[in-house]
């Protein structure tokens, strides 16, 4: 499962905190997309998510989930990414949690099941950019040093630039896709439509889809379209 992640080009983001009706659900999963990815910055639980990921189960396509809280770990996803931010200060973010949760679940930990990603937050607007206290102002360079240090050094199989809101600045993420050799650069942020969609798949290996599912699905939809054709 792990080596078809290398094949995807286009992932949907769904929030368990956010609602969304059986028609949009159907139409999100019979699009095309190649995976659908469950996970959020806050009001995430263990209820919402075991309701979201039982809805998305009706349909064949893979169906991960992005663990940011603990309590909300549910079984039953293809696989379990997790984030270590690395553009923090602050080592919870990057380590700490992680060590946490290893002492305290390692037993039952299914790590074959487990994906880590380098994750270089971008809008200091954003919820998780304030949650983890992130260097958001940053230049290029800087940028791309923090891919090396994920692609190079932790050799992360994903290095994911996020955006989160807003459609991030193409050139420094096309320069941080040319300076890893083995990490699958994700993005994520702004895509709201087929031409943000191509935009962005020209400069990294998957995009990911969030906020614009939630309140236009025709250019939602737009974006598996954009990705597919490229």
């Amino acid at each position: 499962m792990k080596e078809i992640i290398k094949a995807w080009k286009h992932i949907f983001k769904l929030d368990p905190d956010r609602e969304m009706a059986d028609d949009t659900l159907d139409a999100v999963c019979m699009s095309g997309s190649d995976a659908i990815m469950v996970g959020g910055s806050s009001g995430i639980t263990y209820e919402n998510t075991v309701d979201l990921l039982s809805r998305v189960r009706r349909y064949e396509l893979p169906c991960v989930q992005e663990v940011s809280d603990l309590s909300a770990v549910v079984p039953g996803f293809d696989l379990y990414m997790i984030p270590m931010v690395l553009n923090t200060d602050d080592s919870r973010w990057i380590t700490g949690l992680h060590q946490a949760a290893i002492e305290e679940y390692g037993y039952m930990i299914p790590w074959e099941l487990l994906v880590p990603e380098g994750y270089i937050v971008l809008n200091s607007d954003s919820t998780v950019a304030k949650l983890t206290e992130a260097h958001t102002d940053i230049e290029e360079s800087s940028v791309t040093a923090y891919a090396q240090v994920a692609d190079k050094l932790m050799n992360l199989p994903i290095v994911y630039i996020e955006y989160s809101g807003t459609f991030g600045d193409m050139p420094t993420v096309r320069a941080a896709q040319q300076v890893i050799s083995n990490a699958q650069l994700f993005y994520g942020g702004g895509i709201c439509d087929y031409d943000t969609a191509v935009e962005a798949a020209k400069v990294s290996d998957t995009i990911v889809v969030g906020n614009i599912v939630y309140s236009d699905l025709q250019a939602a939809i737009s974006t598996v379209k954009a990705v597919k054709l490229e």
